[in-house]
């Protein structure tokens, strides 16, 4: 079976590693889904969940928000500004920042704990 060399890194470390049979992830241009054998792709990240379908049937997800994706022979790195896995997410402390961002009328924050919450719904 094709696959493809997955790292999905953020500023500050690296999130995940391995390979993936399928990357789904959201550029500025809209959603794109990345096989092997694609042809070679520079996208800017909207926030958004990456779902990534590994080889062994599996599924991971991360909540990403701003950065780059790159691919090119096989190889996929999605750069994030920031980044974490959907079992990394706190959901509770998530639904309180969605709350207090409505609140307080800030569209990025909202953005934010609604990509970490649709991410950690998508994991399960």
């Amino acid at each position: 079976m094709a696959e493809i060399h997955v790292e999905v890194v953020a500023a500050d470390r690296s999130i995940w590693s391995g390979e993936a049979a399928m990357v789904i992830a959201r550029t500025l241009s809209g959603d794109i889904g990345i096989m092997p054998s694609h042809e070679p792709v520079l996208g800017v990240l909207h926030s958004g969940p990456v779902t990534i379908r590994t080889t062994d049937g599996g599924t991971v997800v991360a909540a990403v928000h701003g950065g780059f994706l790159s691919f090119a022979d096989n190889k996929l790195s999605v750069l994030a500004e920031v980044a974490e896995l959907a079992e990394e997410i706190d959901v509770a402390r998530a639904e309180r920042a969605l709350e207090r961002s409505k609140a307080d009328t800030d569209a990025a924050a909202q953005r934010r704990a609604e990509v970490r919450l649709a991410a950690a719904a998508g994991a399960h």
